[in-house]
């Protein structure tokens, strides 16, 4: 791994261990409809991964599109990530689990630097947990084709950029109309609970001089 890389990460895992950006930077993402609410009591619990690796001297990840299905998450693009199932110990084997399922990635493969802060998603009851993994190569991806439609190497710098951020714009959602932030890359709109999910980890970037 590249020092540049290899600091990133360092950095990035340091910042993790002290008191994170929260909800608060979670939900400058939140569609408008949305209202801050920490969980229900009977919520599932599931975690998703973002996972960091060197791609030509940048930090990147993945995010994948869904397959089109009669769900609430159909065609959404999304993290590789996905409930916890009786045989998981935690939530981060949880992440790891599905990832590996999802896109390929051997789960011993993965150094855990840290988790983000938890986040509801009324819309599937779910109580998600973001792991934020490393890998020192740029990983062989090799999708699921039941559960993921694509997978997408996404620049983090990129999602850095002013021009990347659209303000509470309209976005046609399964014939739907909503009104939501999003991350626009390339022709990807990325939002809703990813979005969040991102904004949280974003500000742990700026913080770490990134």
């Amino acid at each position: 791994m590249d020092g540049f890389t290899t600091e990133s990460h360092k950095r990035i895992a340091k910042l993790l261990k002290k008191p994170l950006p929260g909800q608060s930077a979670q939900y400058k993402m939140a569609p408008g409809s949305r209202h801050e609410k920490t969980s229900n009591r009977d919520a599932r619990e599931a975690g998703v991964l973002i996972l960091l690796y060197p791609r030509n001297d940048e930090l990147y990840t993945v995010l994948i599109q869904r397959p089109v299905y009669q769900g609430v998450h159909s065609g959404q693009i999304s993290f590789p990530g996905g409930k916890k199932e009786p045989g998981d110990h935690d939530l981060i084997y949880t992440a790891l689990r599905e990832t590996h399922e999802e896109v390929g990635i051997p789960v011993q493969q993965i150094h855990v630097l840290g988790k983000l802060t938890p986040l509801y998603i009324p819309v599937s009851n779910h109580r998600v947990q973001p792991v934020i993994g490393s890998l020192s190569d740029p990983p062989r991806l090799v999708p699921d084709k039941k559960e993921v439609e694509r997978i997408y190497q996404i620049r983090i710098r990129e999602l850095m950029e002013p021009d990347c951020l659209i303000q509470n714009e309209s976005i046609l959602e399964n014939n739907r109309q909503i009104r939501a932030p999003f991350f626009k890359y390339d022709r990807l709109r990325i939002w809703g609970a990813t979005a969040m999910i991102l904004s949280e980890f974003l500000e742990i970037c700026r913080a770490s001089d990134f």
